[in-house]
């Protein structure tokens, strides 16, 4: 096997060629639709931050501590010696209030420290949601509880690998877990795309090789986006053996043998 860099999961679905139409076709999800006659309107801030703060307020909704709910957030801060200053805004974030939202939309501002380094970074104090943004954020939320009360409750948020990386993937964290059901939250106005359809299967597998038992009672692979108030499922059980063996081996840097013997034993 040729020798690759590090890189984080995101980063690594970006350095290859998937087959014609995906790993894992995103028209095989079955998708729901739910209804409920909001309306979402302009945004003034990078879609990206927007995703993150309806995020980390579900998860902060749904009684993670705040520390914990805008982990990623703080450690972007202390990177770049602004961890006083991230705290003080977190202070101000209690649940989904028009100030707490305005808040978390700045705190967010913090992660592409964490996620992509320091070079990225604009200035939290320039990040200004208006009036329709923190509608949005609002309106999403409570369509994220709504989806957790339909699909809940949750076993595990935020996680991470620890004893599934490899020598190729070394970074890379999941939003939820349910109690048969992988789930990853999209905050996008677009379908799932073959790369979001990869990285949900990344995470399973890795999730198989990891020190996390929950992820033994895992049996589908889901998506959430509360901008379009949609759900997309997969079973783990339709997806060939031959494409988890090919994304554990080629993909994520598996040994042949582990890849096949761990995902047979967890299906």
């Amino acid at each position: 096997m040729e020798i690759r860099s590090m890189a984080s999961v995101t980063q690594r679905i970006k350095q290859i060629t998937q087959p014609r139409g995906g790993y894992l076709k995103p028209s095989e999800f079955e998708k729901k639709e739910f209804i409920d006659n909001e309306f979402l309107k302009e945004e003034n801030i990078h879609s990206s931050l927007v995703g993150l703060t309806v995020h980390y307020l579900t998860r902060l909704m749904l009684d993670t501590l705040p520390e914990e709910a805008f982990k990623i957030s703080l450690l972007g801060a202390s990177i770049i010696g602004e961890e006083r200053k991230a705290y003080n805004l977190l202070k101000s974030i209690k649940g989904i209030d028009n100030l707490s939202i305005y808040y978390a939309c700045k705190l967010v501002g913090y992660d592409v420290c964490f996620r992509a380094g320091p070079m990225g970074y604009k200035e939290v104090d320039e990040i200004e949601a208006d009036t329709n943004t923190i509608n949005n954020i609002k309106i999403m939320v409570k369509r994220s509880i709504l989806f957790f009360n339909r699909y809940g409750p949750i076993t595990k948020d935020g996680f991470t690998f620890e004893g599934g990386y490899t020598k190729i993937i070394d970074s890379g964290d999941g939003d939820f877990l349910t109690s048969d059901t992988l789930w990853d939250f999209k905050v996008s106005k677009n379908k799932p795309t073959s790369s979001h359809t990869l990285q949900l299967l990344i995470y399973y597998i890795m999730g198989t090789h990891s020190i996390h038992s929950e992820f033994n009672s895992i049996k589908k692979l889901g998506i959430f986006n509360p901008r379009t108030n949609c759900v997309y499922l997969q079973n783990i059980s339709s997806i060939p053996q031959l494409i988890i063996d090919e994304v554990s081996i080629n993909v994520i840097g598996y040994i042949k043998d582990d890849s096949s013997s761990d995902n047979t034993k967890n299906k």
